[in-house]
């Protein structure tokens, strides 16, 4: 992507065409505020239309001075059905980066071995997927994107289009909208 393609804000680089969902998203994290982050498109990305990971060059770093990258499909193919950034409801698309920037929260806190630890994790067990998409959607949800993530979460389970198969899936390894309901509710018991 050009830098001319891009704005950039601060310490982060967000693609033209989604600046306005990546502000909104990145205003719930004020966690993030000096964190660099770029947001960048890419061809494709397996099983997923985002992925949240620090740069190579930043595990060699202290967590303080880490850097993340959150790769977008441009358009993501999901059993025949084609979904591109642009057609995806804007309160969509700020759910799926809200989730993508609670990954980066939970990556924060973790040593470098333990970074490299959870990618190997991540690659070969179902239960710690489960784990780590759960803990993504829970950051989100108590940085007060509750309603995005269920929005998100009923364009996947609601689109006729896909599979029951696929939606399987992303009922097993994500919390459900019942799940994110609760968590809304305590989040605003214990701001009353």
């Amino acid at each position: 992507m050009k830098q001319k393609d891009s704005l950039k804000f601060s310490n982060k680089i967000v693609p033209d065409r989604i600046w306005r969902e990546a502000y909104v998203a990145l205003s719930h994290y004020p966690e993030l505020k000096d964190t660099p982050i770029e947001f960048k498109f890419k061809s494709e990305i397996d099983k997923s239309f985002m992925q949240a990971q620090p740069t190579l060059g930043s595990l060699l770093k202290k967590r303080k001075n880490r850097s993340y990258i959150i790769f977008i499909s441009e358009e993501i193919d999901i059993e025949g059905e084609k979904f591109s950034v642009t057609t995806v409801p804007s309160e969509v698309l700020i759910g799926w980066l809200g989730h993508e920037l609670g990954h980066i929260m939970d990556y924060r806190d973790r040593r470098n071995i333990e970074l490299i630890w959870f990618g190997l994790k991540y690659m070969t067990s179902k239960n710690y997927i489960r784990e780590a998409e759960r803990a993504a959607d829970t950051y989100a949800v108590n940085h007060g994107l509750g309603q995005q993530i269920i929005a998100t979460k009923d364009f996947i389970l609601n689109h006729t289009r896909l599979t029951d198969q696929y939606k399987e899936r992303i009922k097993d390894l994500y919390l459900s909208p019942d799940e994110i309901m609760a968590l809304i509710d305590e989040v605003h018991d214990e701001l009353n």
